[in-house]
């Protein structure tokens, strides 16, 4: 089991401010987590791999592929947008 001393230099590095009966509480907490975490390292682990999610996460994008549009289709998009500038189309600023 935790000393007294180890629960409050614990609550110190975590900036808590615990009163006695809060100081008794977490160091039987502690205590017990600590046991667990010791159980574990008993664990053989040997061959297993580290991973750092449970299921495999994959980025799953597209690729960018400019699509050619005929003459007549990029006429009629420019036409119908209310704000244009030298064959380009006007859109509200982002910044």
């Amino acid at each position: 089991m935790l000393s007294k001393e180890e629960t409050e230099h614990i609550a110190k590095l975590a900036r808590l401010g615990l009163s006695e009966a809060e100081i008794a509480k977490y160091q039987k907490d502690l205590s017990a987590i600590l046991g667990y975490i010791d159980k574990l390292k008993e664990v053989n682990v040997d061959g297993v791999q580290p991973f750092t999610h449970s299921i495999k996460l994959e980025n799953v994008t597209r690729k960018d592929v400019a699509v050619p549009r005929s003459a007549e289709a990029t006429a009629k998009l420019i036409k119908e947008m209310p704000d244009k500038k030298d064959g380009f189309l006007k859109v509200k600023s982002v910044f």
